[in-house]
C-alpha cells in the first residue's frame, strides 16, 4: 500500500492514513518544511534590519559602528554566523524529528502488530457463546492490552464495531471518551476495509495541551459477534520532551560559541587593522599641517608597504611644500627688494620729469607732447611701486589694521567727490544712496577709502557713458556698500576671476586712467583684513556689481549682508535716471544742475 501523506507532529491530525503490513520508510517533507521555515527567518531579518536601518542615524551605536571597520567587520560576520548557525539549528531540528519519529514509528508498528496477535489470539482461544460472556471476554482483552502496554507508551485501547460486519449479534463499544474523537473518518474505512494494521498522526490533548501521537488500527475478530476495530493509542510526549532537551542544548551551547568567535573576530581584526588606523591618524595630523608625521612600519606585508607608501608620500609633500614655501619667500623678497631699490631712482626720475613738464609750454607741440606722455607713465609707475610695496606686506603677513569709528557714507561721498573729474570726462552720473543716517563700523579709514576708490573708479571706466549707483547701508552686525554700473558688464567667468592679480577681463582694451592691474587683489586683501568678504557679480549688456561687506565691529563674525550682491530688479531705477538714457559728458555746472534736481527727488547726484 502507499503513504498518501504523513504527519508526526501533531498539526492538521485525520489527514494520514497509512498500511502497516509491509511498513516503507514514510516521505517526509522535511526539507521542504525547512525551506520554508529559512524563508520566513530570512523575512524575519529582513523586517528587522530595515527597522534597524530607520533608526540607525539616531543610534549611537549604529553611527559608532559606520565610522569603524573593524565593527563593521566584526558585525558583518557576526550577523553570517548567526544565521550559518539558525540555519543549522533549523536543519538539525527537522533531522532530529525526522529520525526520532521514524524510529519510534517502527517501534510502535512492531509493538501494535504484537498486541493485536495477542489480542486476536484470546478471542480464537475464547470459549464464550453468550453476548455477556463475549463482552466480559473484550472487556478483559482490551483492559489487559493498555495495562500490559503502557511501558510502551499506550495511553488508550478502543474497541468500535466494524461498519461492514454482517453477524447479527452485537456487543456494546469499548472506548475513552476523551480520545475517541482522534479516530477519524478515514482511519476507520481504511481499517475496517483493508487487511493490515494502519497508524495515524495525531495530537492528543492533556489538561491544557497536546502532545504529539500516533494511534495504530487493526481489524480483529471476535467470537459469535464477528469484526471489530481495535485501536491503540501511543503517546510521543517522552520523544518529544527528548526533543525539546537536544534543541534547548544546542540553542545554550551556540551562545558562548558565538560569543568567542566574535570576540575572537573583533581581536583578530582590531590587531590586523591597527596599522589602518594608524596611518588614518597620521593622515588627518598631515591634513592639519604636520608635515613631520609619519607611520612605524611592522612586517612586510600589505600593511607594511601602505605605511612605507604613506611616509614616502609625506616626504616628498613636505619636500615640495618647503620648496614652494623657499620660492615663494624669494619671490616676496624679490618684490619687495626691487621695489624699495627702485624707489631712489623712480624719485630722481620724478624730479627731472616735474622740471621738463613745467616747463613743456616752451618747447615745441611734439615735445611737450612727449612730456605729457612722461609725466602720466612716472606716475602710473609710482602708483604701480606702491600697488607693489602694498601687495608685499599682504605676502609678508605683515599688514595691520588700524581700526577707528568710520561712516561709510562719509568715505563715499569723499570718493565721490575725488572722482567727479573723471565722471566729467567720461561722461558718466554717480548717485550715491545712503538708506541710514549715519553707517558706521570699526574700520580702517585708509584702506577702506582705497577700497571705494578702486571700485567707484572702475565703475565709471566700464560705464559707458551709463549711470553708477552705489548704495551704502547697514544693519545690527555688518556694513556694506554696494557699487553698481550699466555698462558691458561681466561674464561668470570673469566674475570668478576678477580679484587676480594682473587680470584683465578685455587685455585689448585701453587703461584709460593707467591702472596697474593690483587694484581689486589689493581691495580683496583690504577687505579680508577686516574680516568681510568683497564679491563681484555682472551680466553681459546690463553691467556689473561689486559689494562690499565687513562687520561692525573688529572681530565679529559676518551673519548676514544689509544689501544683496545684484538687485533684484534687472532695471533697476536710479534716482532721476533710467537705466536707457544715454549721458552725455557732465560739466560742473551740469553736474550741478543734476544734483539739485535729484535732491528735489530723493537722492543725492555726485
Amino acid at each position: 500500500m502507499s503513504v498518501t501523506e504523513q504527519q508526526h507532529d501533531g498539526v492538521d491530525p485525520g489527514t494520514v492514513v497509512v498500511q502497516a503490513r509491509a511498513p516503507k520508510r514514510p516521505e517526509e517533507s522535511a526539507p521542504t518544511r525547512g525551506l520554508t521555515a529559512v524563508d520566513r527567518l530570512k523575512s524575519a531579518m529582513v523586517a528587522v534590519a530595515q527597522k534597524v536601518k530607520e533608526r540607525g542615524k539616531n543610534n549611537f551605536l549604529v553611527r559608532y559602528i559606520r565610522q569603524s571597520i573593524s565593527l563593521q567587520v566584526v558585525a558583518g560576520m557576526g550577523a553570517v554566523i548567526v544565521l550559518v548557525l539558525a540555519m543549522l539549528f533549523v536543519t538539525v531540528t527537522y533531522q532530529v524529528r525526522g529520525n526520532v519519529f521514524e524510529q519510534r514509528r517502527e517501534q510502535i508498528l512492531a509493538d501494535a502488530s504484537i498486541r493485536f496477535s495477542q489480542a486476536q489470539g484470546t478471542f480464537d482461544q475464547s470459549t464464550a457463546s453468550t453476548p455477556d460472556q463475549i463482552q466480559e471476554l473484550a472487556n478483559q482483552v482490551v483492559s489487559s492490552l493498555q495495562s500490559s502496554s503502557s511501558s510502551a507508551g499506550v495511553v488508550s485501547t478502543m474497541l468500535l464495531r466494524s461498519p461492514n460486519r454482517t453477524v447479527p449479534l452485537t456487543i456494546n463499544d469499548i472506548v475513552d471518551r476523551d480520545l475517541v474523537h482522534l479516530i477519524t473518518t478515514q482511519m476507520r474505512h481504511k481499517t475496517s476495509f483493508g487487511d493490515g494494521q494502519y497508524y495515524q498522526s495525531v495530537a492528543i490533548p492533556v489538561a491544557n495541551e497536546t502532545v504529539p501521537g500516533i494511534i495504530v488500527g487493526s481489524l480483529v475478530s471476535l467470537p459469535l459477534a464477528g469484526e471489530y476495530e481495535l485501536y491503540t493509542v501511543y503517546s510521543l510526549a517522552d520523544e518529544q520532551a527528548t526533543i525539546g532537551m537536544i534543541l534547548s542544548t544546542l540553542a545554550i551551547g551556540s551562545i558562548p560559541v558565538v560569543l568567542v568567535l566574535v570576540l575572537g573576530l573583533l581581536l583578530v581584526t582590531y590587531r590586523i587593522l591597527r596599522p589602518v588606523r594608524t596611518t588614518a591618524e597620521a593622515a588627518m595630523e598631515l591634513a592639519k599641517g604636520d608635515l613631520s608625521v609619519r607611520v612605524d612600519p611592522h612586517g612586510e606585508n600589505e600593511m607594511a608597504h601602505l605605511a612605507h607608501a604613506f611616509n614616502d608620500m609625506a616626504k616628498s609633500l613636505a619636500d615640495k611644500i618647503n620648496e614652494y614655501d623657499e620660492l615663494s619667500q624669494l619671490e616676496q623678497r624679490f618684490v619687495s627688494d626691487v621695489s624699495h631699490e627702485l624707489r631712489t631712482p623712480l624719485t630722481t626720475i620724478r624730479m627731472a620729469e616735474e622740471i621738463i613738464y613745467d616747463a613743456r609750454e616752451d618747447f615745441d607741440p611734439i615735445t611737450a607732447r612727449t612730456a605729457v606722455l612722461l609725466h602720466e607713465q612716472v606716475d602710473r609707475l609710482e602708483k604701480m611701486l606702491a600697488d607693489l610695496l602694498e601687495i608685499s606686506r599682504y605676502d609678508a603677513q605683515s599688514a595691520a589694521l588700524d581700526a577707528e569709528e568710520v561712516d561709510l557714507g562719509e568715505v563715499v561721498n569723499k570718493v565721490v567727490e575725488q572722482a567727479k573729474p573723471l565722471a566729467n570726462k567720461n561722461g558718466v552720473v554717480v548717485t550715491v544712496e545712503s538708506q541710514s543716517s549715519r553707517c558706521t563700523a570699526q574700520a580702517d579709514h585708509r584702506r577702506m577709502e582705497r577700497v571705494l576708490r578702486n571700485l567707484v573708479v572702475n565703475a565709471i571706466e566700464h560705464a559707458e557713458r551709463k549711470p553708477v549707483h552705489i548704495v551704502v547701508a547697514v544693519n545690527d552686525s555688518a556694513a556694506a556698500v554696494r557699487v553698481r554700473d550699466y555698462g558691458i558688464g561681466m561674464d561668470e567667468q570673469t566674475c570668478k576671476q576678477v580679484f587676480k592679480r594682473f587680470f584683465r577681463a578685455d587685455p585689448a582694451r585701453a587703461r584709460t586712467t593707467g591702472g596697474t592691474g593690483l587694484g581689486l587683489s589689493i581691495a580683496h586683501e583690504d577687505v579680508a583684513l577686516h574680516g568681510g568678504s568683497l564679491t563681484a557679480w555682472g551680466e553681459l549688456g546690463k553691467g556689473s556689481a561689486f559689494l562690499v561687506v565687513i562687520p561692525r565691529k573688529v572681530g565679529q563674525q559676518l551673519e548676514s549682508s544689509p544689501l544683496g550682491i545684484w538687485p533684484e530688479s534687472d532695471t533697476e531705477t536710479v534716482p532721476g535716471i533710467t537705466e536707457s538714457s544715454t549721458v552725455n559728458a557732465v560739466s560742473d555746472n551740469a553736474a550741478k544742475d543734476n544734483a539739485e534736481e535729484q535732491n528735489e527727488s530723493g537722492g543725492e547726484h555726485e
